[in-house]
């Protein structure tokens, strides 16, 4: 009797779903490095300069957990824990993003430390969220 032997072979991103990953990181990194130079210039601008870095990377980050989520729930018996992982990282990456650009919505003064520390949290999540996502999610039969 022959012994056949399934392998899961991960896969990369859909191409387009790799752009719209790409736009969180970034964009939480620059807001992060904006508020770090408000914190040490108390120039108001770099707190204008998070609040539109915050927008951008939610708008990329939004349509990559839209397509998390549909990837996550039409891949059927090929869903992993990774799947899951992945897509929870990612809500709660937008979840405290939303959040961020909510205290960055404040005056300059009202914003920090909090918003800095908001700012350094959701980078991590995205750090962990393009780690996660760009090592291989799909699942396979080699």
């Amino acid at each position: 009797m022959a012994e056949t032997h399934r392998t899961i072979v991960g896969r990369a991103l859909h191409p387009l779903h790799a752009i719209l990953l790409a736009f969180p990181l970034p964009l939480f990194l620059g807001a992060l490095l904006s508020d770090l130079a408000y914190s040490a210039s108390y120039q108001i601008q770099w707190t204008n300069f998070a609040s539109w870095l915050i927008a951008g990377a939610l708008v990329g980050g939004g349509f990559a957990l839209l397509w998390a989520l549909i990837e996550w729930v039409i891949s059927g018996p090929a869903r992993t824990a990774r799947h899951a992982v992945y897509f929870v990282v990612l809500l709660v990456m937008w979840v405290l993003g939303f959040i961020n650009a909510l205290v960055h919505a404040k005056d300059a003064w009202a914003a920090m430390p909090a918003g800095l520390w908001l700012s350094v949290i959701v980078t991590v999540l995205a750090l962990v969220a393009s780690l996660v996502g760009y090592s291989g999610l799909r699942g396979g039969v080699k």
